[in-house]
């Protein structure tokens, strides 16, 4: 029973720097914050599918609630196609997961540059940019942990469904667990969304008030679901991207 999970990945911006014999400290900068954008292709990757694979969930599921126990032998084969597309689900959310871990790798390469800035301006927006971004590294960790407690929820959902003496108070109540565990994904997905927003602002900032010739490309989006049968929620994270090229 997956609830709609948007995701806005990192925004692009076209970074003109002008040929030199030696990088800048601020260039040198850039150069890890758009790698750890292109870190997160993976995780953007991951988000179609996931939609799609939740999407075949929601339709077993609305099945087998029309079908009822009366249809045990469909229930158990259509419960055991769900419990498949589980596996799936989790496993795109361990690689969506890995690749977050990895962009944040890569741009916790800028940390030691920034007291070699010189402007303190720059310096105090880098240092901001920098904490938001761990902030926004520890929204997302909550999120995937959020997410695999609903899948595992998820999981009881269909394994329960395979018994025949199944309860109708037990199933209730397993679905109330079930929504208030999506309800929790959708607040830390929020949570997610918003450090990504002040993140993308703030990269912005900095790539400005360092004088580096920023142009906005293009901001790209991409949609991950979790929609549940009761209800649709939306939310929203990611990322601005940004690309360079040299004059």
């Amino acid at each position: 029973m997956p609830r709609n999970r948007i995701i806005i990945l990192l925004g692009m911006l076209l970074v003109v720097l002008a040929a030199c014999n030696s990088q800048s400290t601020e260039e040198k900068m850039y150069e890890h914050l758009e790698e750890a954008v292109s870190q997160e292709d993976g995780f953007a990757e991951q988000q179609q599918p996931l939609v799609e694979l939740e999407q075949q969930e929601k339709e077993l599921y609305n099945e087998i609630i029309s079908l009822g126990m009366e249809e045990f032998d469909q229930v158990k084969e259509l419960s055991e196609e769900a419990l498949g597309l589980i596996d799936k689900r989790e496993e795109r959310l361990n690689a969506e997961k890995e690749s977050i871990e990895s962009a944040k790798k890569e741009f916790d390469n800028v940390k030691p540059l920034v007291d070699e800035l010189e402007d303190d301006n720059v310096q105090t927006t880098a240092k901001e940019m920098i904490s938001v971004m761990d902030e926004r590294e520890q929204a997302y960790q909550a999120l995937n942990e959020a997410y695999h407690s609903a899948l595992e929820q998820d999981r009881k959902l269909y394994q329960m469904l395979q018994q025949e003496d199944l309860k109708e108070d037990d199933l209730r109540s397993q679905i109330d667990r079930i929504n208030e565990n999506y309800d929790n994904v959708i607040a830390a997905n929020e949570t997610f969304n918003e450090k990504t927003e002040a993140y993308n602002q703030l990269k912005q900032d900095f790539y400005e008030q360092a004088e580096l010739n920023v142009e906005y490309e293009k901001q790209s989006e991409s949609e991950s679901n979790k929609q549940s049968e009761s209800e649709n929620d939306t939310q929203e994270a990611d990322q601005d991207q940004e690309s360079t090229k040299d004059e």
